[in-house]
């Protein structure tokens, strides 16, 4: 039996979409436990599930990228909510880790950004989840036009369930959870980041911006490539991006 096992998509789907989201946090538990995994960029906006998983699903293993280029105070943030929370995190580095990485692409950020996310987020999770059939995402439909139609459960192309159980939350909700609940936010918030990624590639957005209007600005990039078909494609640009040097 391949990935995701037996599960019914169509009906399932139907059962969870509009369900509370500890409901869709244990549904995953139960069915699948040890063989689910979820994913956060420990920012203010996942704090919500972060919390949420801490108090139903405690045992959830949550995989961080750490690309080696995030804002010093994204890895304390992520290390507060860690031991507030007890939440079992596991952190996933490029496959030439921290200093690989730098000694043979060098800024590939500024040369290639779409590569630079491949190697250093969307690659290391494919690896990751090898060991799981079910993957936990915190994305939700109001963030970017091309999450917008995303559904509760859909399957990924190499079999692996993804679940997003705040998918139908709204930004309001997201902050009203938080204020509820007194749960901690990014420092970096009060500096005007709302949407916060590795640091070359993130800055405060300007006045109506939106959420994620400070990530990779300047460009029409509007995601790494974990949630889109990106990954794909950029396959079979790898062998290119290895013959690039950074003189820099």
């Amino acid at each position: 039996m391949g990935k995701g096992g037996s599960v019914d998509i169509t009906q399932r789907r139907e059962e969870l979409e509009g369900a509370p989201v500890k409901t869709v946090l244990q549904w995953t538990w139960n069915t699948f436990g040890d063989k689910a995994a979820a994913t956060s960029s420990f920012q203010s906006q996942s704090v919500p599930l972060l919390h949420l998983i801490s108090q139903h699903v405690p045992d959830l293993p949550i995989l961080f990228l750490d690309t080696g280029f995030h804002f010093p105070e994204t890895l304390e943030f992520r290390d507060r909510l860690i031991e507030e929370f007890g939440l079992n995190v596991r952190s996933l580095e490029p496959r030439l880790g921290h200093d690989g990485f730098r000694e043979k692409y060098g800024k590939l950020h500024q040369r290639d950004p779409n590569m630079c996310c491949y190697l250093n987020k969307v690659e290391p999770l494919e690896d990751a989840m090898e060991e799981y059939d079910a993957w936990v995402s915190g994305i939700r439909r109001d963030q970017t036009e091309n999450r917008a139609g995303t559904p509760v459960l859909q399957r990924e192309d190499d079999g692996t369930l993804k679940v997003c159980p705040i998918v139908e939350w709204t930004s309001r909700d997201v902050w009203t959870y938080i204020d509820e609940h007194g749960l901690p936010k990014h420092p970096l918030l009060e500096e005007g980041y709302l949407s916060i990624g590795c640091a070359p590639c993130t800055q405060a957005p300007g006045e109506g911006g939106g959420e994620r209007g400070g990530r990779w600005s300047g460009s029409d990039k509007t995601e790494c490539g974990l949630h889109t078909d990106f990954a794909e494609d950029s396959e079979n640009d790898t062998e290119a991006a290895n013959l690039e040097s950074d003189e820099t």
